[in-house]
């Protein structure tokens, strides 16, 4: 009998473990972290962003950065990228004399999740709440002072607004003749609404505009809790309020918020991972979530408005994004998406392609916002994003058109960086020479195409651009345009004209082939580099061949002075003081030696050592990159995250790959921080990086099977990922020298092998 209740109270037990476990299991989207980089190293940080995945509607605080003692009102929307709110919302309560277009808020108690925002603003005595749909939003604002009038100031910077007794809308004007609408209401019925006089708010004029233009809702004295909901658009006040009432249907904040979470939980599933370092899985889902900010649907009940004509299209059923940085996402943010988001993915290059059909001239953006292309850094990898896809089986756009405007906009306009020119005399030198002159020792700067602050950059352009032609050859060659395929082919290899033999590192040449005179390649001239480089030094852009690193292997001297190339890169101090160094090489962040993890053009270097037979190289310098500047804290990133430009490496290099060169359909193994990384391809199968003898601390892999199979490459195919199954690798606290080392075990440069 005594055995029996045993038995009983054990099973009991039991039962009561397993049902506190599930409890205290977490969901994807509890491992956010969105506070993870909000204090930058040294220029932009990351911003703490509510919003759903791709979605038109993001705000975060209105704030210079973490540190800031005093929030800028509470946002409504931000339309782009690291910019300000377009609107604002302040809550008051005090002297109307004192009411500003924006109020200076006092806070404590902030919380951030991506689908929530609270926060209390402890001077004022209220409590603020959000959370927010695809093209709406709520707050709930809790006014604790019952003995002060509450009041709420809606301003636009720059615009104008109207009022009903119960509603504000209005506009704000963007550039480029866009503008952001807004239709806003509350639950409790205003006491009045109008524009601040002194110390009285006057109702009789039923519209505010101008810059700061602002209304004041006063609510009655006794009200202590009044929610907001509120719609935007870039079409129209009455689509504004149609996208609002299609989304949020009541005032139940807590709902909408679910609804939120359940939204981040299946985009974020789409990588399941496992393993016993809860920071590594907090950095790793903060990564991905950061994937998500950009590009936005800007598609409204299947129209959009395109600041690339100024008009209203239909988006013929299919959602319309804008807000990229290619220079940044085509390396490893496009590439993530081609594999979890194929439909997304397409649907972005197609947007790409009608964008540029609505523009004047028929040249692929590059840096594509709300308010249009804003040409900015230097090449055009539009096209390495419809090689990549392309190459990976993506259909869904027109790969012909998308051809002819990325060529147009590599042959047609102006390489010089941040510039909207077309071709002038500089791009005739490029296509007859192969590479972008520097100016001579004196020389002074005539060329109107060329930016002032920005420079010739010209071994960025020359590199950038000859990879450029590479993918233009790989589209070339898939729509059958073989004269066009063996053209661009050719010139792909015009890196070699910039590279100097005596030191092996890319160099400028003036318009008479001179290199540039006494360079020293840490401290190239001009402000980040420009006038040789662009943001980021010598060291950096010898490795910026991505497309043929065999042959840069070879340039270099071969395979042991490849990885000696490597390690001195790594191991060359700044040869400057700090303060000295960063006032000119800004963007040079994220250091080891004169590497800089904080920069996108260094991303793919640290799988470089498989490519010279040291994969056991790349395992090693990978995870003590990833243990050295990604963290769970608050200088957790460390450069410009540009909207998945960075994190992605993150994501990649965590479940244990890397797509070293968009364009050609493969993946560098480098080590897995999970025990297990599992993949949705969306086509009924999964792919798995599996690790046995899993520990933090077993960086190295010992072997390998894929499905089964033995496998001794450094690689596999896009085909091999696409068809599912197991990439099983036994780990081991040190090397294993041997794996993946052979010639015929390195990955793939120029073409895939038959």
């Amino acid at each position: 009998m005594r055995r029996i209740k045993f038995l009983g109270w054990f099973v009991l037990l039991l039962f009561m473990a397993s049902n506190l476990f599930a409890q205290l299991e977490k969901s994807p989207v509890d491992y956010v972290n969105p506070y993870i980089g909000n204090i930058s190293h040294l220029l932009v940080p990351t911003y703490p962003t509510v919003h759903l995945p791709n979605s038109m509607l993001r705000v975060y605080p209105e704030r210079e950065n973490y540190t800031s003692n005093l929030l800028y009102g509470l946002p409504l929307v931000v339309t782009s990228h690291r910019g300000s709110s377009a609107f604002n919302l302040s809550p008051y309560q005090g002297s109307i004399a004192n009411i500003k277009s924006v109020m200076r808020l006092s806070y404590d108690n902030e919380m951030i999740k991506p689908y929530f925002y609270s926060v209390d603003l402890d001077e004022i005595d209220v409590n603020v709440k959000y959370a927010p749909s695809h093209q709406s939003g709520m707050y709930a604002i809790g006014f604790a002072n019952k003995k002060q009038t509450p009041y709420l100031i809606i301003n636009t910077k720059r615009g104008e607004l109207t009022k009903t007794d119960h509603s504000i809308s209005g506009y704000q004007q963007l550039d480029n003749k866009t503008k952001v609408y807004i239709y806003l209401e509350t639950d409790v019925k205003p006491a009045l609404i109008g524009t601040q006089k002194a110390d009285k708010i006057e109702s009789e004029n039923n519209a505010t505009q101008g810059n700061n233009a602002f209304y004041v809702i006063q609510f009655p004295v006794n009200t202590s809790n009044v929610k907001v909901r509120y719609g935007i658009s870039f079409i129209s006040v009455e689509q504004a309020k149609k996208n609002l009432r299609r989304e949020i249907k009541d005032y139940n904040l807590d709902v909408l918020a679910k609804q939120g979470k359940n939204i981040w939980n299946k985009t974020l599933n789409k990588i399941k991972i496992t393993g016993k370092d809860e920071n590594a899985k907090v950095v790793f889902y903060t990564s991905l979530y950061r994937t998500y900010e950009r590009m936005i649907s800007i598609s409204e009940d299947g129209n959009y408005y395109s600041a690339y004509d100024g008009k209203v299209h239909s988006d013929g059923g299919r959602n319309f994004y804008t807000d990229d940085w290619i220079w940044d996402t085509y390396r490893a943010t496009h590439p993530l998406r081609v594999i979890i988001e194929p439909k997304m993915e397409s649907d972005m290059i197609n947007s790409y392609v009608t964008m540029t059909e609505q523009m004047p001239k028929a040249w692929m953006p590059n840096f594509p916002e709300v308010t249009g292309d804003s040409r900015r850094m230097n090449a055009n990898h539009a096209v390495a994003m419809v090689a990549d896809a392309n190459a990976k089986g993506l259909k869904g756009f027109n790969l012909q058109q998308a051809y002819a405007v990325a060529k147009a906009a590599i042959t047609e306009k102006t390489l010089a960086p941040w510039s909207s020119k077309p071709a002038g005399i500089l791009d005739q030198f490029y296509k007859d020479k192969g590479y972008f002159p520097s100016l001579a020792a004196g020389e002074k700067e005539t060329v109107p195409e060329v930016h002032g602050w920005e420079r010739r950059q010209p071994i960025a352009v020359t590199l950038g651009t000859v990879y450029d032609e590479w993918c233009l050859s790989k589209i070339a060659s898939a729509i059958g345009d073989k004269k066009d395929a063996d053209y661009f082919s050719l010139r792909s290899k015009n890196y070699r004209k910039v590279f100097n033999p005596e030191t092996k590192f890319f160099h400028p040449k003036d318009s008479t082939g001179n290199f540039m005179p006494n360079l020293d390649y840490r401290f190239p001239p001009a402000v980040g580099g420009r006038d040789a480089y662009d943001e980021n030094t010598g060291y950096i852009f010898r490795f910026d061949v991505q497309h043929n690193i065999a042959d840069l292997i070879n340039l270099i001297g071969g395979k042991d002075e490849f990885i000696g190339a490597l390690e001195n890169m790594f191991s060359t101090p700044l040869g400057r003081g700090r303060p000295d160094f960063y006032q000119t090489y800004a963007d040079h962040t994220g250091n080891v030696g004169q590497f800089s993890m904080g920069n996108e053009p260094a991303m793919h270097i640290p799988y470089l050592y498989s490519y010279a037979g040291q994969p056991w190289h790349t395992q090693k310098r990978v995870r003590t990159l990833l243990d050295q500047w990604f963290r769970n804290d608050l200088m957790g990133i460390p450069g410009d995250e540009d909207g998945g430009g960075l994190t992605s490496f993150i994501v990649f290099s965590q479940i244990g790959f890397y797509p070293v060169t968009p364009g050609l359909p493969m993946y560098v193994i480098g080590s897995p921080v999970f025990e297990k990384a599992t993949l949705d391809l969306g086509n009924g199968k999964t792919f798995t990086v599996s690790c046995l003898n899993y520990s933090s601390g077993h960086k190295y892999i010992q072997s390998a099977k894929l499905n089964g199979k033995v496998w001794n490459k450094a690689w596999f195919s896009h085909e091999e990922l696409m068809k599912g199954g197991v990439l099983e690798l036994v780990m081991g606290k040190n090397p294993n020298k041997i794996w993946a080392a052979d010639k015929d075990a390195v990955p793939p440069s120029f073409e895939m092998p038959n």
